[in-house]
């Protein structure tokens, strides 16, 4: 049964014909597929060697992991199932660890609190938000009338029609002959 590796650190220039000739210095692969982006073409930087034999795998890692090719050290490994990969792809990162002076009352190197960003994902929070938010969600909808803010400001319909009085307003275009002449009774 034939073992797959993963080659890394791939140039961009390098084809299947360079890795088949540096891999055939150990033994002739069985095959080699280099993904390629799906937008532009261009090979994605890794590749994935077909060795017959565990064994000729295994010295191959030992070989060529580390070794210069076309400029750029090799990351050789025995290639991974998808489902044994971590979601999406990538290994679980470290713990955060906390710069600075302790807070009052904590011992030194005490883990962070765990934070909610906000997305719903956890009780931890500012304040009561996210029980009120919970409670909210419980209880099905608002209570009582929506609330009228007020803003200082007091209109009246009432208040507009009562002026009998015209409302006086400069009409510029009947005033002059000359748009650029300054109002009546002003003078340059």
């Amino acid at each position: 049964m034939p073992v797959r590796l993963f080659v890394g650190n791939l140039p961009f220039g390098a084809t299947e014909a360079d890795l088949r000739n540096h891999f055939s210095a150990l033994a002739p692969p069985v095959s080699i597929l280099m993904p390629v982006n799906r937008e532009t073409g261009r090979p994605r930087g890794f590749a994935f060697v077909d060795f017959a034999d565990r064994g000729l795998a295994e010295e191959a890692i030992r070989r060529f992991n580390g070794q210069t090719f076309q400029g750029r050290p090799l990351a050789v490994s025995e290639a991974r199932a998808r489902e044994d990969r971590p979601p999406g792809g990538f290994a679980p990162r470290p713990p955060v660890e906390r710069h600075g002076p302790p807070r009052f009352g904590e011992p030194p190197g005490a883990p962070l609190p765990p934070r909610d960003r906000g997305f719903g994902r956890g009780e931890v929070g500012r304040g009561k938000a996210p029980a009120r938010r919970q409670a909210k969600a419980e209880s099905g909808g608002p209570k009582g009338p929506i609330r009228e803010r007020h803003t200082g400001r007091v209109f009246d319909v009432d208040d507009l029609e009562a002026k009998d009085e015209p409302i006086e307003f400069e009409d510029f275009a009947t005033r002059a002959k000359d748009p650029f002449a300054p109002p009546d009774g002003e003078e340059e």
